[in-house]
């Protein structure tokens, strides 16, 4: 993995071993090996900002949240009134950044070149948003979310950092959630605390950090995040490196298929003989299928899956390999969904804010 900024990565309570790949706003990506348990810790999290990180609240139980817009009563909730009027949940949910995979397009697509660690699964605490919006009541031409954080934009212009939504039949989904809570600890300021979104099987961006409103519009959202390139695919495949026409772009919903290797680590040493590889696979709204792994990309070996916690949880997998006598080999791991789409050799729909690359994982290791 390739740290792109020259200086190291520190931030209190983070894994010094995460990869900066831009410090304003904070970016920073997870080495697969730091992914290898089942549930991400906070430590190992990677961090993806669009904004300048809000500053702690020394109350966050009164925090507050306005639902307005496209709704018959609107209302405004303190954090507190969130944890005492509705019931709580917690669910294993991953949560992916848009833009993963994005390294591996040819040519380099634009944005920050996350490889295959914009990626963790923590258990999330909160609230159901459907019973928000159900007490708000939704009116006949609610159609979509528009989300709105406390983060300010680094240039400090006057508008949101980031403003994204959802249609609003996946933010009646009942895994879309108001959380306030990651691994059984409060949400902790760098991953949205004290308040934030998770839209599961969306791209990270629709799930918003330090969330202060939601308003329900009856069209498409257009605020900034939601236009033009940005976390949108083209409607027909591209020419790579065409730009094409925005209009003809739609936006991007479900996550490709993925899969990672968590064990070994790449470059790791390891002696001949058997070797235990495993790691973790999901794909945005469905589930996977099958997750194959090959040492020569052609003779494809079939891995032990395991079944998710809940929906939108990954699903862990492993198999046992037999490795050469010595020298190097590569290991590489690809997930079919259960609409038998599979992972592909290299990304494919080129588009120019490279979204969706969901290229197999290759993890190469010495033998000896």
């Amino acid at each position: 993995m390739v740290q792109v900024q020259d200086k190291p990565f520190v931030f209190p309570g983070k894994d010094d071993r995460l990869a900066l790949l831009e410090s304003e706003p904070l970016v920073c990506e997870t080495p697969a090996s730091l992914l290898d348990a089942e549930t991400t810790p906070a430590a190992h999290f990677f961090i993806r900002n669009n904004g300048r990180i809000p500053p702690e609240v020394t109350a966050p139980d009164g925090w507050t949240l306005t639902i307005d817009g496209e709704v018959r009563v609107p209302l405004t909730l303190t954090l507190r009134d969130l944890k005492v009027r509705y019931p709580s949940t917690t669910l294993h949910m991953v949560l992916e950044c848009g833009g993963n995979g994005r390294a591996f397009f040819e040519p380099r697509a634009s944005g920050n070149p996350w490889t295959h660690g914009g990626v963790g699964c923590a258990a999330w605490t909160g609230v159901r948003l459907a019973l928000v919006l159900a007490e708000a009541g939704l009116t006949e031409v609610a159609c979509y979310t528009a989300h709105y954080g406390a983060d300010a934009p680094v240039n400090g212009e006057d508008r949101p950092a980031l403003s994204r939504g959802v249609r609003i039949e996946k933010a009646c989904e009942p895994h879309a959630m108001l959380v306030w809570g990651m691994n059984g600890a409060p949400l902790p300021a760098i991953h949205g605390g004290p308040l934030r979104l998770i839209i599961p099987g969306w791209p990270g961006s629709a799930s918003q950090k330090w969330l202060t409103r939601i308003t329900i519009r009856d069209r498409e959202h257009d605020g900034p995040g939601m236009t033009g390139f940005s976390y949108r695919l083209p409607v027909t495949p591209l020419i790579p490196g065409e730009v094409g026409d925005p209009k003809r772009f739609r936006v991007l919903e479900s996550m490709p298929v993925r899969s990672v290797i968590t064990h070994p680590a790449d470059g790791a040493r390891v002696a001949a003989g058997t070797l235990e590889v495993r790691g973790a696979a999901w794909a945005g709204d469905f589930s996977v299928r099958e997750v194959d792994v090959s040492l020569d990309g052609k003779g494809w070996q079939r891995a032990q899956l395991r079944p998710p916690r809940n929906r939108y949880d990954w699903q862990r997998w492993s198999a046992i390999v037999t490795l050469p006598t010595s020298g190097a080999a590569v290991i590489r791991a690809r997930a079919t969904d259960e609409n038998g789409v599979s992972q592909p050799d290299h990304p494919v729909l080129w588009n120019p804010g490279g979204y969706g690359g969901n290229a197999i994982h290759r993890v190469a290791i010495w033998v000896g």
